[in-house]
Formats: structure tokens, C-alpha cells, sequence
């Protein structure tokens, strides 16, 4: 090291002065670039909170603008007008849209590249402690990964494009975690956008957690998830974690939390929901954001940019007017659907069809139009998704071909059936006057069918109904009657000739039937049952989700009430 004599003697040679004040310009040169850095990031992720804020109170336009001047240079800019195109063509379902948004992530990729480090090693010998844009250039990487590989998944129908969409999930979910061990290491570099960044490892490591913990192990094989692991609790504390606190991604850690606690337990899950906890969550957002509308109606006048808003308020407001039995209104809806989204054009005209089969023969038909002629064209508007069609689609079609017969044979409750496979009858269960009212309709159904010539569907159609009456009888308290029900079904599992998801779901009814009775060990057994018996049945994958949800949550409470005894 060179020294600088601070006493009597000959001071520095000229060399040594031009020297030092050169290691000095770049010592000054490196202080103002990194103090540059974190301006341009602090500036950045002002900016787009700010747009965020335009777009979450409908300003969509001015959000997209604010957010595409600045994608060639910012990363954050980048992702997040990226993440808004990707959100539009999901909600289109338009190819164009899908292939723009795919390049657009791409390119945020790319610039987010350009700022992580060459070898961003976070292990123990990760060696020089990252710097806070680093640090941020990764986990805005993984997202796009993540982002990258959903797209993928929904264009791709090869599976080339499959194992590729595989491999970008799998290296976003281990970028997330050598981050999450890295930002609670003492190594790590605290800047004043901490607080983004801590936001967006609990939605990555919250989203893998909370999802693979959805998963049975049969699903998870297939979809080449082995080795990754999911806790349900601690996905969701993260995700909490993020929502609660004020960064860039609190919506999207709240939208997944909101969408799991009022979608997916009542669909993949055992129908409790959790309600006040997606309260507690909407109250933080309707301060943060007083002008949001409560009512799906007010959802559809509050913008008109984005009309694919407008369809996510249709399909609700459809299933809303058929839990009340307004046929004609749910059918309205179901129209609406059918002519302006993409989709699934096949199940919007099938339950277009299967509102007008609950009309009496007499009353006349809104636009004219026939349940028989609809039922079918639901054929014709088939669709894949990554490869495969839809299960509901797959469902709907299967149950639509007795109307391809010369004498064609009448569904006898087509809504209430595709309502069971929605988990409708769990949500209704609070609200006593709509599941009576759903009881009468399956008694006027049932007289009818008894009343009705003998035909090849009369057996199959009988045990629709007395599954469906069956979680009626459930909703109201009537388990005996509700257990009689079920077991009538399961007992003609030889003689069913085409409805064969009854008796896996029968089951799987049963059995939580019988955890609210306490019998857990009968309970276990037809899980089980359910689970290793029965293949290549109609929407077969969400009933395997509801069994592993059943299991889980026996689990769960062997655990607590071990626990307790200790």
C-alpha cells in the first residue's frame, strides 16, 4: 500500500499526487453513481406505486402510459407495464394479445439482466454482499420467470413448450428462495426500498407455498413439481405479511390471498371459506382505495377500457341469479358472456341452454331461442388451453350429447349439476330460504323423472338427484336423510352407464359429512377410496384437489389435538 509521509521529508512526487487525486475522482465517481442508483430506484418505484394507484381506481390509460415511458430503462417500469399486458390477455383470451405480452415480458427479462450481477451466487460464498439494485434486478427476474412461465402454459400446446414453461418455474422458485435466505442474512444490504423488495419475496415464496400446498402428490408428479415442497400456513403468513404493508406488491399478495380465501377453498377445497379474513383484507384496500365498488353492477359502470372487468362481474352475477332460481336472469348473463368473452364459449352456451331447460315447456323463450339447438352447438366452440381442453368444457360437452339423438333425452337438472361441480351448494349453506329453494326444485325434477318413461339416462339422472338432494339435506341439518342420499347413489355404482364422477364425489360428500360427525376413521377410509379407485371420470382433477383438501385438514386437526394432549 502506498503511504503518504506526514512528517519532515520530501512530500509526494508529482506522480504520487496525480495518483492519488485519480484514486480520488473514482472514489467520489463510484459514491455518485451509487447514490444516482438508489435515486433511479427510489424514483422508480414511486412512480410505479403511483401507477399502480391510476390503475387500481380505473385510470387504465393514463397507468399504462406513465408505465411504458420509462420500460427501456427501468426494470420496474418494465415488469409492471409487462404485468398489466399480461393481465389484459389473460382476461381476453385474444392470441395476439397473449404473444404481445409474452414479448414484452421477455423484454423486462432481459433489462432485469442487465442489472444482476454476473454470478449473483447467494449461498455462503456468495462473496461480495450484493447491492440494493442487484438485489431488486433479482427478484424482478424471478417474477418475469414466473410471469414468463405462465404464458407459456397458456399459448404453447406442445409439450416442448410445456417442460420449457416447467423450467421457468423452477428456476423463478429458486431465485426466490436463495433470496429469501440471503435478505436474512446479516450479509444483506438494507437500502430505503427495502420494503419493495421484502414485498416481492413474500409474494414469490408466499405464491409457491400457499399453490404446491393445493397440489396432491398425484398432480404434482405429473406437473414435474418433485422436490418442491408446500406449506399451506407459512405461504399464507407471507402473504399476509406482504399485503399488509405498503409496497409494490401488497395488491398482488392481496388479490392471490382474496382469491384463495373466496374461490379456491370453496372450489378445490371443503367449502368453509374463510370470509372475515377476506374482510379483514378488503377493509386495508377500501381506505387505501375509497372509490373501489362494492357491487358487481357498479363494477361494470365504474369503466369501460377494460371490458374483460366487465365479464368477471357477468359470470358472478350469473351464478348469483341462479343460486336465487331467476332463471331468465342467470340466462341473460350467461348470453352476455356467450357473445362478448373468449374464454369458454362452450360452457357460456351450454349454460345459456341449461337455463332455458329450467323454463317450464310453456313459458317463452327469451330471443327466441331453443335449449335443444344450443345443447347442440356446444361441440362446436371446444378450445384448448396448454394442450388441454377445459374440464368444465370436457363436462358440459359429454352431458350435451343426449341432445345429438334423434329423440333427444331432456336434462333434468343441468344448472344445479354444473353448480354442484362450481361447489355452489357450499356456498349457499348460510342462506336457508336458497337452498329450500334449491330442495323444491330437485322434488319437481324427481316427479317428473318418476312420471317419465324408462330410457337409457332415466338410472344416471335419478342419482344426479340424489346426490344434489343430498347436500341440500346437508345445508339444512338433515345429516341422516343427507347420508341416506348419498349412499343410494353409491350403491349403484355397477349399473351407472355415463355419469361415473358420481360415485368418487359421493364419497368424498360422505366422508366430510362424516368429519362433521366426528367419525374420522370412516371418513379416511372413503377419502381414500375415492382417491385410489376411481380414474377418468369428469373432472376428475377437482375432485382429487377436494380429497387431498379433506386429508389435510384431518391432518391438521390430528396434529392440533395432539398438541393439545401434550
Amino acid at each position: 500500500m502506498r503511504q503518504v509521509q506526514t512528517g519532515p521529508g520530501p512530500g509526494p512526487s508529482a506522480a504520487d499526487r496525480e495518483h492519488n487525486m485519480s484514486d480520488g475522482k473514482d472514489a467520489n465517481a463510484a459514491h455518485n453513481n451509487s447514490s444516482l442508483m438508489k435515486k433511479s430506484l427510489e424514483e422508480s418505484l414511486d412512480e410505479c406505486m403511483e401507477a399502480l394507484d391510476l390503475f387500481l381506481n380505473n385510470h387504465f390509460s393514463e397507468s399504462l402510459e406513465r408505465l411504458q415511458s420509462k420500460v427501456g430503462e427501468s426494470m420496474y417500469h418494465s415488469l409492471m407495464y409487462a404485468t398489466v399486458l399480461e393481465m389484459q390477455a389473460m382476461m381476453t383470451f385474444q392470441h395476439d394479445d397473449i404473444c404481445n405480452a409474452g414479448a414484452t415480458m421477455k423484454s423486462a427479462q432481459e433489462l432485469c439482466q442487465r442489472f444482476r450481477r454476473k454470478s449473483p451466487n447467494l449461498g455462503k460464498s456468495a462473496g461480495e454482499p450484493l447491492t440494493e439494485e442487484q438485489l431488486h434486478a433479482e427478484v424482478c427476474y424471478a417474477e418475469c420467470q414466473l410471469q414468463r412461465a405462465a404464458l407459456t402454459f397458456l399459448q404453447d400446446e406442445n409439450m416442448v413448450s410445456f417442460i420449457k414453461g416447467g423450467i421457468k418455474v423452477r428456476n423463478s422458485y429458486l431465485i426466490y428462495k436463495q433470496l429469501h435466505s440471503y435478505v436474512k442474512s446479516q450479509t444483506c444490504f438494507k437500502g430505503p426500498s427495502h420494503n419493495h423488495l421484502e414485498g416481492g419475496i413474500s409474494f414469490g415464496i408466499g405464491a409457491f407455498n400457499l399453490t404446491l400446498s393445493l397440489f396432491p402428490p398425484r398432480i404434482l408428479k405429473v406437473l414435474e413439481f418433485a422436490g418442491f415442497s408446500g406449506d399451506k400456513e407459512y405461504g399464507l403468513s407471507l402473504l399476509d405479511d406482504g399485503a399488509t404493508a405498503l409496497n409494490l406488491r401488497s395488491m398482488l399478495c392481496a388479490l392471490l390471498l382474496l382469491c384463495y380465501y373466496t374461490f379456491l377453498t370453496f372450489i378445490l377445497g371443503t367449502g368453509e371459506g374463510h370470509v372475515l379474513e377476506a374482510e379483514r383484507l378488503l377493509k386495508i384496500f377500501r381506505l387505501r382505495y375509497p372509490r373501489a365498488v362494492a357491487l358487481f353492477e357498479d363494477g361494470c359502470k365504474a369503466q369501460q377500457a377494460w371490458k374483460q372487468f366487465h365479464h368477471m362481474c357477468y359470470w358472478e352475477l350469473m351464478w348469483c341469479f341462479t343460486y336465487k332460481r331467476a332463471w331468465k336472469m342467470a340466462y341473460f348473463y350467461a348470453d352476455l358472456l356467450s357473445k362478448e368473452s373468449h374464454w369458454s364459449k362452450a360452457m357460456y352456451i351450454y349454460m345459456k341452454a341449461a337455463y332455458l331447460s329450467m323454463l317450464p315447456k310453456e313459458e317463452e323463450r327469451p330471443f327466441g331461442e331453443d335449449e335443444a339447438d344450443l345443447f347442440r352447438q356446444v361441440p362446436a366452440f371446444k378450445q384448448k388451453i396448454a394442450g388441454k381442453s377445459p374440464p368444465t368444457e370436457k363436462f358440459a360437452i359429454r352431458k350435451a350429447r343426449r341432445y345429438t339423438a334423434r329423440c333427444p333425452v331432456r336434462l333434468t337438472v343441468p344448472v344445479l349439476e354444473m353448480m354442484y361441480m362450481w361447489n355452489g351448494f357450499s356456498m349457499i349453506k348460510k342462506q336457508p330460504e336458497l337452498t329450500e329453494g334449491m330442495m323444491q326444485t330437485l322434488v319437481e325434477a324427481e316427479r317428473t323423472l318418476l312420471e317419465s318413461p324408462e330410457n337409457e339416462y332415466t338410472l344416471d339422472d335419478r342419482c344426479v338427484i340424489h346426490l344434489l338432494k343430498g347436500m341440500c339435506l346437508k345445508n339444512q341439518g338433515l345429516l341422516q336423510g343427507a347420508e341416506e342420499c348419498l349412499h343410494k347413489v353409491c350403491s349403484r355404482e355397477k349399473k351407472l352407464r355415463f355419469d361415473h364422477y358420481l360415485i368418487p364425489n359421493a364419497l368424498v360428500e360422505l366422508s366430510l359429512l362424516y368429519i362433521e360427525q366426528g367419525r374420522r376413521d370412516e371418513a379416511i377410509k372413503l377419502l381414500h377410496k375415492a382417491k385410489h379407485n376411481y380414474k377418468e371420470y369428469s373432472m376428475e382433477s377437482r375432485t382429487q384437489f377436494r380429497i387431498h383438501a379433506a386429508l389435510a385438514k384431518l391432518k391438521a386437526a390430528s396434529v392440533d389435538a395432539e398438541e393439545t394432549r401434550l
